[in-house]
């Protein structure tokens, strides 16, 4: 009887055959060792990293592009980054990045926010609401494109914060969209598209709040931030862009696109979850009990997360609070579930956001090294001898796009470069509003388009598919996003300076 061996993985990438011979991991591996032990030797002590602060971010899309592995790409950039800050020390260094990082109130508040996001759509998905739900739309939706434009307008009404979008809306939707033969990828470009580039719209989100106030501590107006936040949003070209293009898509106008076209002929030949993915595939049962109590039970509780939100100054760890407690309030009251199922549930939602903020968090760790390097201060000071007045808002654009694709941190950039931006705008006389649309732009780019940005990992995470199979088929769109939204400032540029 002749044994059949199963083929060995990849040893970074499992979903990859391993290349036994070929070395290809070793030359890699090497290399990477190799330059930035280079550098270590080239850069002079005490003196600025000039064009060696790009080298880890570099790393980073190597690496991920090589193995399709997302956190370990973090974690071998990060660590290149140290080598070269502390070469003696990257140890302690990496310590010391890493413990100061996990006591960031952001990363805690991160924790907090989607491992309660996560258990509360599992205690919606283990009570058959999400089903519901399901079977709810399915009587409304007849076809592909209509369950891909019903996606896209349910992201735009959930607009209050990006979190709450991404992991709501894929939730929701995922059962409808597989019933369709649409393809997890394109289900996690649709959501991911309507959550960074339309959270930035509106005056009334996370987004809105967090950056009016940073724009009033800086000094950008003399009124209220959030006022110069409003008349910007006329510029936020790559919001508008996004959008148009997500609907554009979702009819098909806009055909389906390198990785996006192969991805949709698997799911049309019947596999809708790629190879490899953190998902299985969703049964299409009919509800079990009243239908219509199921939808009110899964509606109800979104309700309250929305509203609760808002209500708490759009706080979304308040309102996922608020939210969770109704929820459990509300299935015992019913006894749908007992009290110890709700908390396995919670638990288990825990569990599944263990990846997603175990990315996030590296990236942060990341943005820390990149700082230390002074990677964004070397961007803007490479390119300032092009600026003009006129082309200023698309050179700001371009090089906070690149700056937050290459960070991940959609946020955090913008208090390095804010300080620096306004008041070059202001010296030059730019408009200010159409300047902070360009910084807007480009922070919902790269929110959107990176894939280690807390955006798309938790778009990828609620739709099935991992962070670089999401990132790769979207890329194309991302791009096209990008080149209008710069010609786009070209234009403004001189039409308004």
């Amino acid at each position: 009887m002749t044994q059949t061996n199963a083929p060995s993985t990849h040893p970074f990438a499992p979903g990859k055959p391993s290349q036994k011979g070929k070395g290809r991991t070793f030359a890699m591996v090497a290399g990477l060792i190799a330059l930035v032990a280079g550098l270590t030797f080239h850069h002079e002590a005490g003196t600025p990293f000039g064009w060696i602060s790009l080298v880890p971010s570099l790393i980073v899309l190597v690496v991920a592009i090589a193995t399709h592995r997302t956190l370990e790409a973090l974690a071998i950039g990060a660590l290149s980054g140290l080598i070269l800050i502390e070469p003696s020390d990257y140890i302690g260094a990496l310590a010391d990045v890493s413990l100061s990082v996990m006591m960031n109130e952001t990363i805690a508040w991160l924790i907090l926010v989607c491992g309660l996001m996560g258990g509360f759509i599992a205690m919606l998905e283990k009570s058959g609401c999400t089903l519901s739900f399901s079977h709810f739309m399915s009587r409304l939706v007849k076809t592909r494109r209509q369950s891909l434009l019903c996606t896209a307008v349910l992201g735009l009404l959930i607009f209050i914060d990006d979190y709450l979008n991404a992991l709501a809306t894929s939730a929701a939707m995922k059962r409808l969209t597989d019933r369709f033969g649409v393809s997890r990828e394109k289900l996690a470009y649709i959501v991911d598209s309507t959550a960074a580039p339309i959270c930035v719209l509106v005056p009334i989100s996370t987004w809105a709040v967090y950056f009016a106030e940073l724009l009033e501590t800086n000094g950008a107006t003399d009124g209220p931030g959030m006022w110069l936040y409003i008349q910007s949003i006329p510029y936020m070209l790559y919001g508008w862009v996004a959008m148009g293009l997500v609907f554009l898509v979702a009819m098909s106008i806009v055909p389906d696109l390198g990785p996006m076209k192969t991805a949709e002929a698997r799911a049309r030949a019947g596999q809708t979850i790629p190879d490899g993915a953190p998902d299985e595939p969703l049964g299409d049962d009919t509800p079990r009990g009243n239908p219509w109590l199921g939808l009110f039970n899964f509606v109800a509780p979104m309700a309250v997360l929305i509203g609760a939100s808002a209500y708490f100054e759009i706080d979304l760890l308040k309102g996922v609070i608020a939210a969770t407690l109704f929820t459990i309030v509300l299935f015992l009251v019913q006894r749908l579930s007992t009290f110890s199922s709700l908390m396995d549930s919670i638990m288990d939602g825990f569990r599944t956001m263990m990846l997603p903020l175990a990315i996030v968090a590296v990236g942060f760790v990341l943005k820390e090294v990149n700082d230390q390097l002074g990677m964004t201060q070397f961007m803007i000071d490479a390119l300032a001898p092009y600026i003009t007045p006129a082309l200023l808002p698309a050179i700001v654009f371009i090089s906070m796009a690149v700056v937050v694709f290459a960070t991940g941190s959609s946020w955090g950039v913008f208090v390095i470069s804010i300080p620096i931006v306004i008041p070059m705008a202001a010296h030059m006389e730019v408009s200010m509003p159409l300047v902070v649309g360009a910084l807007l732009s480009a922070s919902s780019f790269g929110s959107h388009a990176c894939f280690f940005s807390d955006s798309s990992v938790l778009s990828s995470q609620g739709s099935g598919v991992l962070p670089m199979q999401h990132a790769l088929t979207q890329l194309p769109y991302t791009l096209i996003g990008a080149t209008v939204t710069s010609l786009g400032f070209v234009a403004l540029g001189y039409a308004l300076v």
